[in-house]
């Protein structure tokens, strides 16, 4: 980087953005003249910055009045106020976002974006222009992007941030009328994507889904599974609009218009078209207005001299958007992209002179690409997910052959399907073999020992994760260069995702349950004799389960007992069932929901183990370990209207191992509760697995009649539920007992030491817990 003067100005306006974005209108003006005091103060002591000082100032100050006066429309307008009074109003406005179906607490529900034009309510009318979030009835699934609609409901303030920051939301819109149509363009784009999504709806269901991903972004119905994997091996990009898709498509239209003859600039307005169309077919969102300016950098960078202009590029790309957008400044997508483009630029060209030495060129730029940005972005990742990948610069680099093609044959199905349906079809398969590809890559990838390994967020250790990427970026060209460490030095990082690192200490002696860290699930780990185990639940991820697993040493598991079938307890079956001896799998006698029933069904038949229905009051011996099915009783008790069968129907085992004795609860709620209390008024429990991970529904009374002294939490980090409840923890607490959570301790260990008292020791995994929150109707 020859010239950092156009870094300097994206870096200003990236200030300016944050400054009136996230500061009060007083602290912003504030920050704004201190940035002008400073920079005229420098101009005076060095004339020759002048020039470039005033620049930086100008961007800054630019950007930041930009920020202030979006902020003031969104926070100060009078949709905010309305909101703040939770207001009745009448709406008018146009779609800007596909409608998005979310299962809420009773009903499914849909999410839609609204750029309001007009509102009325408190007996006033107003003409204005405010973003608004809709949470609709199933007749917003049916409104097409960029209809201009009339609703009504009543508008509740929002606490969103950064890009999509939005005015209000508005709750209760269950009707909606179309005022106006969209315009021909959105007609054609959602022609398009129709098209490419019919083009491959004979494919499984991970390529159904991901083809259109790869295109434009669409990965609606995306298996939590096959997400995981791919954050997991650094490929999440493929499923979100990125500079990537950009770069791909815009790239293939420049190489037929060259094709066809096109030269000099027109080979511009054909780009700029492109780009165009892009947007139209991603949508008008700011995470595909992001992208289209990165993949525009991306392919700059392509051309002649395309490192230098890349970077100048980059920083224009940083300023412009921030102009336009200014609540970009605050998303993390928009600080990968920013961190990834500048890695390419800046790491990748000496990463490749360096592997040249002894690799062909584009073995050499096929490594270094990925591997510098995925370096560039490794901090803010860990920052955001907790952990860092030890695979993605692997999985990448086997992608790559198969992205282009995928992407590119993608769109071809989908403009082809607009006049030939037969032929985009057999285009369609071939693009949906291209991400078999990826999905086999990704899924083998997140199975390896460690393919990423936990990383703590605190200051400390994300300071340290820096200086090390910083000291890598410095050293790898050296050590690349020599034809001797460089082999060595990538065998190193290859041998270390294949090899799982022994952890010292674990599993404990004389641990007799073990709560895996499994995310936002259960997984609980029974000891019954060495190597063997009863395991209830599986959480929602099967590698998390398997590695828990793998970690405590468990190659026999005599039952499985899934205690209700929400995909949090049972989407991880199979990781329990592969490569280990498994007798048999017991279910609740309520087979709800059915989707989760299926599941488990698929799942045990392919491996050939039964299920059957546990016994209510059964006590049954399984090496060291005594169980006893409390609950649910036959028949079910009714389930009061708006309660959860499912969660209600979990079965409930009252477990003893070494003179322990441990409640394990599933997610039973305070309906269940209350009558296992009364029929039971003596139960006592050494250790609770607090029910529902810890939800605000719970029967205190029943939870403080137990007198456990340790009680188990299993809650995914950040889960959007609120689990634990805070007032539940402290309420046990209260009580003398201990609370141990696995989103802050990791794995949690139940210990009996030779004397027969009782402790704990936790375990940070080495292997990625699941962040997916599947969950089901009782899920709150």
């Amino acid at each position: 980087m020859r010239d950092p003067r156009m870094a300097l100005v994206g870096l200003a306006a990236w200030t300016g953005a944050l400054a009136g974005t996230l500061l009060t209108l007083g602290w912003a003006a504030l920050v704004l003249a201190a940035a002008l005091v400073g920079g005229a103060a420098l101009a005076r002591r060095r004339p020759g910055t002048r020039a470039l000082v005033a620049a930086l100032l100008s961007v800054l100050v630019a950007v930041g009045v930009v920020a202030v006066l979006r902020a003031a429309v969104v926070r100060d307008g009078p949709v905010a106020d309305l909101a703040a009074e939770r207001a009745v109003v009448d709406l008018e406005g146009t779609v800007v976002s596909d409608p998005r179906p979310v299962q809420g607490a009773f009903e499914e529900q849909v999410i839609v974006r609204l750029d309001v034009d007009r509102v009325v309510g408190r007996g006033r009318a107003w003409r204005l222009s405010a973003p608004v979030v809709v949470l609709g009835g199933a007749d917003w699934a049916a409104v097409p992007l960029g209809a201009r609609v009339s609703t009504s409901g009543r508008l509740a303030p929002s606490d969103s941030r950064g890009g999509d920051e939005v005015a209000a939301l508005l709750v209760g819109a269950d009707a909606v009328a179309t005022l106006e149509g969209p315009d021909v363009w959105w007609r054609g784009a959602a022609g398009v994507r129709a098209s490419l999504r019919a083009a491959v709806e004979h494919r499984p269901a991970a390529q159904r889904v991901l083809v259109p991903a790869l295109v434009v972004g669409d990965d609606a119905g995306l298996d939590p599974g096959v997400a995981e994997d791919f954050r997991t091996t650094g490929l999440t990009h493929l499923t979100a609009v990125s500079g990537t898709n950009l770069t791909l498509v815009v790239g293939f239209v420049l190489l037929l218009a060259r094709w066809v003859g096109v030269r000099g600039r027109w080979l511009v307005v054909v780009g700029a078209l492109g780009i165009v169309g892009f947007v139209l077919l991603a949508r008008t969102e700011p995470s595909v207005v992001r992208a289209a300016a990165m993949g525009a950098v991306g392919l700059l960078g392509l051309g002649r001299n395309g490192r230098q202009r890349g970077f100048r590029a980059l920083g224009v790309a940083v300023t412009a958007l921030l102009l336009v957008s200014p609540g970009l400044a605050t998303t993390v997508g928009f600080a990968l992209s920013v961190l990834a483009t500048a890695g390419i630029l800046v790491l990748a060209p000496p990463w490749r002179d360096a592997l040249r030495r002894w690799l062909p060129r584009w073995a050499a730029e096929a490594v270094a690409v990925p591997a510098a940005a995925q370096l560039a972005c490794t901090p803010l990742v860990a920052a955001v997910s907790g952990q860092v990948s030890l695979v993605a610069v692997v999985a990448n680099l086997l992608v790559a052959p198969v992205v282009g093609p995928a992407t590119v044959l993608g769109l071809v199905a989908g403009l082809v399907g607009l006049v030939w349906p037969g032929l985009a079809t057999v285009i369609g398969t071939v693009a949906a073999w291209c991400v078999a590809w990826i999905v086999l890559v990704a899924r083998r990838g997140a199975d390896l020992p460690t393919a990423a390994v936990a990383w703590g967020t605190g200051p400390l250790a994300l300071v340290v994760l820096i200086l090390a990427c910083a000291a890598l970026a410095l050293l790898a060209p050296r050590v690349l260069r020599s034809r001797a460490l460089g082999p060595v030095a990538v065998g190193v990082v290859v041998l270390v995702a294949l090899v799982r690192l022994p952890t010292p200490g674990w599993p404990p002696p004389g641990w007799v349950l073990v709560a895996c860290d499994v995310g936002q699930g259960d997984a609980l780990v029974l000891r019954t004799g060495p190597g063997a185990a009863v395991v209830v639940d599986a959480g929602p991820d099967a590698a998390a389960v398997d590695r828990c697993l793998t970690d405590l040493g468990v190659e026999q598991v005599p039952l499985v007992v899934l205690t209700h079938f929400h995909a949090d307890h049972v989407d991880g079956l199979a990781g329990v069932l592969e490569g280990r001896r498994v007798d048999r799998v017991e279910v609740t006698s309520v087979p709800d929901p059915p989707g989760g029933v299926q599941h488990v069904q698929e799942v045990a038949a392919e491996h050939g183990v039964a299920v059957s229905t546990v016994a209510h009051g059964a006590t049954s011996r399984v090496g060291e370990a005594t169980l006893q099915v409390l609950w649910p009783p036959v028949p079910a008790p009714p389930v009061p209207s708006g309660a959860s069968a499912a969660n209600d129907a979990s079965v409930v085992l009252l477990v003893e191992v070494r003179g322990v004795r441990m409640l394990l609860t599933g997610d039973l709620e305070p309906t269940g509760q209350a009558v296992l209390a009364a029929a039971l008024p003596g139960l006592r429990a050494d250790v609770l697995k607090l029910p529902h991970h810890g939800s605000a529904h719970q029967d205190e009374a029943f939870l403080e009649s137990l007198a456990a002294r340790l009680v188990l939490v299993s809650v995914g980090q950040d889960n959007t539920y609120g689990h634990p409840s805070p007032q539940v923890v402290s309420d046990l607490e209260r009580t003398g007992a201990r609370v141990l959570r696995t989103d802050l301790s990791g794995d949690l260990a139940v210990v009996v030491d030779p004397d027969g008292a009782l402790g704990t020791l936790t375990h940070e995994p080495l292997g990625p817990a699941s962040t997916a929150e599947p969950g089901g109707a009782g899920d709150r």
